[in-house]
């Protein structure tokens, strides 16, 4: 085994006397390395191994801000409450901070002040901080959960795919990847994004021996009572632990059920309030509550050792989000067990979720269209083009991530190209009198001050500003209008808001006119679709493997290096699962399909809207779209969500037949 470079004595000395560890682990020291030699790295690390160490312990060495871009706001929480306890100086800019923290946050960062930011990615489309950030020199760009990046990976956020063009338009000089789950594809596609070479790829050894992995193949009617039997004598012991389930309802009603049976146990989704969802965490994290009941909003920023035992009451949506969710167990290296209760019936809820994000190829043909017809500015080759997101999903009918894919597919192709996004809407408070703070300027500021104030809605104490107008009076000065606010909100002058988020692209007309582009955008969402849907089918394949479990799933990861047989899994102890359905699916009668479509059908048509066969049966299988929220369809016509239990798939030959 090679040998871990040696760390120089500044650093070595920082390791041990601001973070408190005498030695790196597996890992570590060849990332910090590289990072240190002006390499960008990519740390392919299990959960729980210390990937943050890596940019924590190096940002320190570096002469600028290190920028990290994190997915949720309690990781970035619970990173940032672990560097100001070590005394680093270290801030996020984010969606819970009050006005007065941001103004001290951005003041801070003007004065160089923080050695770590971290930000979400939707932040770089932010004007405000664009314009800040880019004022300020940047030593290292920092991406935790790196897979986002990529179309492989199994959580892909199209925003990520912007990355690596931000690197370059701030001038940062290297980068650090870090993930915990990553296949081969995966790790190679990140790296070519960011240029990462080879020999500065870093992955540790994926088999965790503490955890063992068991897969029980529990009928629906069964599951609660053998949840119960596993999970009442580990509270009993004092143990911890997070049963995963796949709908937020799903975690309010087994919370329920264990309570009842005297489980200390708490539901954990994304439809909670902020403050309730962040009261749950901290009591886990203090050990005030035993059990949380968990969608897959709960886990990336929980850093609790003690963990003893995961349980996936459904079925997780793929190899990946297992092997991420299992790796938040047995942190402190001692024994956990990670158990499935296994049946197909969350099969159709998981296939519901990937047919519910792939656009119609009308919805595609609408999005064509609008860029054609509201492009402006037009030149031999190019116009510019306006939109905002929630809008337009309205107009196509197709949901807002799926459609910031689209939008990125379009950037890759060479239609689009970001320009620049600004806030369609800006409120002013005055702070102080008007006439007060005008005496503050020279002649010439003053009157251009006087625009701003006589150009601004007021209703009682906030203001609208009305840019058209100003454009009218000031033309061109729009950069000027917002500078000349952010100086006298740093000022305590003001207080400014903004809202509705535009970007502006630029629109290559000949790649456009490409008369192709609807069906090879359609085509690409299908052949996603059907990956997504075979990385279901390879979930159900794993999980009814007869040989070690432990084994095959550190070589699904690139890691041949696992015991064939670790001896203490479900497999090797005998015990191989056959998944079934618990009950047969039972469809309603076809004459009660055809009423209900009938009824929907006739809704749509006095709403101008004529659905497709991929819109019937969405609303047959109980999946949203724009187009039901916007006519209130669910309000209005009975039958949403009827053939919820059966297979989608099964669902649209239904209709199509009936048709």
């Amino acid at each position: 085994m090679q040998s871990q470079p040696q760390l120089p004595p500044e650093v070595q000395n920082t390791l041990e006397q601001t973070f408190g560890f005498s030695q790196l682990r597996s890992g570590q020291a060849e990332v910090i390395h590289n990072l240190l030699a002006g390499h960008s790295s990519l740390a392919v690390f299990p959960t729980g191994s210390g990937k943050s160490l890596c940019y924590q312990l190096t940002a320190l060495h570096l002469p600028n801000l290190t920028l990290v871009v994190s997915p949720l706001l309690a990781l970035m929480k619970d990173q940032l409450d672990f560097l100001t306890n070590k005394g680093i100086a270290a801030a996020s800019l984010d969606s819970s901070l009050s006005y007065d923290e941001y103004q001290q946050v951005c003041a801070d960062i003007k004065q160089n002040k923080l050695k770590v930011l971290m930000v979400s990615v939707e932040r770089f489309k932010n004007e405000r901080f664009r314009q800040l950030i880019n004022s300020v020199p940047i030593s290292m760009l920092v991406v935790d959960e790196a897979h986002c990046i990529s179309e492989w990976g199994h959580n892909f956020r199209p925003d990520y795919l912007k990355l690596p063009a931000y690197k370059n338009e701030l001038n940062i000089p290297q980068v650090l990847l870090l993930t915990a789950t990553a296949t081969n594809k995966v790790k190679l596609d990140m790296a070519s994004k960011f240029a990462i070479d080879k020999q500065h790829i870093v992955q540790t050894g994926f088999y965790r021996p503490n955890l063992h992995l068991d897969i029980e193949a529990v009928t629906e009617q069964d599951k609660n009572n053998t949840l119960l039997n596993i999970v009442q004598p580990k509270v009993t012991n004092q143990q911890a632990g997070i049963v995963y389930v796949t709908l937020q309802n799903t975690a309010e009603q087994v919370a329920e059920f264990l309570r009842a049976n005297d489980i200390n146990a708490r539901a954990y989704h994304a439809g909670l309030d902020n403050d309730l969802r962040q009261n749950i965490q901290l009591d886990f994290m203090n050990n005030q509550i035993d059990v949380v009941v968990a969608t897959i909003a709960f886990g990336m920023g929980v850093d609790k050792n003690n963990i003893r035992f995961i349980i996936h009451y459904d079925l997780p949506k793929s190899i990946e989000n297992y092997s991420q969710e299992i790796g938040r167990a047995g942190r402190d290296g001692q024994n956990a067990h990670c158990i499935t209760l296994a049946n197909l019936d969350s099969l159709t809820t998981l296939e519901n979720f990937v047919y519910g994000d792939t656009p119609e190829l009308h919805g595609i043909q609408i999005l064509l269209s609008l860029i054609t017809e509201q492009s402006y500015q037009g030149t031999a080759q190019s116009e510019q083009w306006d939109l905002l997101i929630h809008e337009l999903s309205n107009q196509t009918n197709i949901r807002q991530l799926p459609l910031k894919t689209l939008l990125v597919q379009l950037e890759l192709m060479g239609v689009l190209k970001p320009m620049y996004s600004y806030f369609a809407e800006y409120k002013i408070k005055l702070l102080t009198d008007q006439q007060q703070i005008l005496a503050k300027f020279n002649e010439q500021r003053q009157a251009f001050l006087q625009q701003i104030f006589a150009h601004t809605s007021f209703k009682r104490t906030w203001g609208t500003v009305n840019f058209d107008a100003l454009q009218q009076v000031l033309p061109n000065e729009r950069s000027r209008i917002i500078a000349a606010l952010e100086y006298l909100s740093e000022q305590g002058l003001l207080e400014l808001q903004n809202r509705l988020m535009t970007e502006v692209y630029q629109i290559d007309k000949q790649v456009l006119a490409n008369e192709n582009l609807a069906n090879e955008l359609h085509h690409y969402f299908s052949d996603k679709e059907h990956k997504e849907i075979n990385r279901i089918g390879a979930l159900v394949r794993f999980f009814e493997l007869d040989k070690c479990l432990s084994y095959n799933l550190a070589a699904y990861f690139g890691d041949k290096n696992a015991p064939i047989n670790c001896g203490h899994c479900s497999v090797c102890q005998g015990q191989v699962a056959k998944l079934t359905y618990s009950t047969q699916a039972k469809w309603p009668e076809d004459d009660h399909i055809k009423s209900v479509v009938t009824e929907l059908t006739t809704y749509l048509a006095s709403k101008a809207e004529q659905p497709s066969p991929t819109t019937i049966t969405r609303f047959l299988t109980g999946i949203s779209t724009p187009m039901f929220a916007r006519h209130k369809v669910k309000a209005n016509v009975k039958g949403f969500g009827m053939c919820a239990h059966l297979r989608y798939a099964e669902v649209k030959l239904k209709v199509i037949d009936l048709n």
